[in-house]
């Protein structure tokens, strides 16, 4: 079973899943893990280990249920704050259904916690793969960093593209009046952390100085914050650290197609 410690957010991603889960479906959710009241459901989470009070899975689906037509308000007044968790779990599972939303947090639960939850259906290859994203610090800080470039200076009224797809050492490119800027973006789920630049970033941020940023967005599991560093080469201390990795490859015989 995961250790539980003194930290807050010790399971993060899978209380933020339970959140969604909570505000989204309601008691249909809690009915997919075989109990009537929400209490005794936070009691479970609670036994399980998840967390050490009821009070923090409730908080979680306060975070959340702002973004949901149902009838609590939640924290509302902090709906800004919460909107990334809302749209990263919503780019992977959004289109879920009750139960095929609930086996992923079962299977998350199993994996983590060795718990023989019961799944009422086998989950996907393409659910799993989205699965294995969750604890992926990038795509949400991305995400984040999209829906909220216009709040900084340096890019504000700038038109953004994503280039994401294209894996050429940069994330996003945003157009400010007849100015382009590059953007690479990196998630740090604490308020503090190293950031890893490979290589094919260093060489364009190289390229285009002043007009390449890193942006960092840290404290993803509070209230995120978002940094930007210009010109990284020069304004970031940078150590090399070489991994040399073998690729294997599987080629048929040739064939006449």
């Amino acid at each position: 079973m995961k250790k539980t410690d003194s930290r807050k957010h010790a399971n993060y991603e899978l209380l933020n899943l339970l959140g969604y889960g909570l505000a989204k479906f309601d008691n249909e959710f809690v009915k997919q893990f075989n109990f009537e009241t929400k209490t005794a459901f936070y009691e479970y989470i609670v036994n399980l280990g998840i967390c050490d009070t009821v009070g923090a899975v409730k908080n979680r689906q306060d975070m959340l249920d702002p973004f949901f037509d149902n009838d609590r308000r939640g924290w509302w007044q902090r709906k800004n704050q919460y909107i990334s968790r809302k749209l990263f779990i919503d780019s992977l599972f959004g289109n879920e259904n009750v139960q095929s939303f609930s086996d992923i947090v079962k299977m998350y639960i199993n994996k983590d916690f060795k718990i023989d939850v019961l799944f009422e259906k086998k989950v996907s290859p393409v659910v799993k793969s989205k699965f294995k994203q969750l604890q992926e610090t990038g795509i949400e800080a991305e995400l984040y960093f999209y829906h909220n470039y216009n709040s900084l200076n340096i890019f504000e009224n700038g038109i953004i593209l994503d280039a994401r797809l294209f894996g050429d050492g940069y994330d996003f490119q945003i157009e400010v009046d007849n100015s382009f800027f590059l953007a690479e973006v990196k998630g740090v789920r604490q308020t503090a952390g190293s950031i890893r630049i490979t290589k094919n970033e260093y060489e364009k941020a190289f390229e285009y100085k002043n007009k390449y940023f890193i942006v960092v967005v840290s404290n993803l599991v509070e209230s995120p914050k978002i940094t930007t560093i210009e010109d990284p080469i020069n304004n970031l201390k940078l150590t090399e650290n070489a991994i040399v990795s073998t690729q294997i490859n599987y080629y048929s015989e040739n064939i006449k197609w």
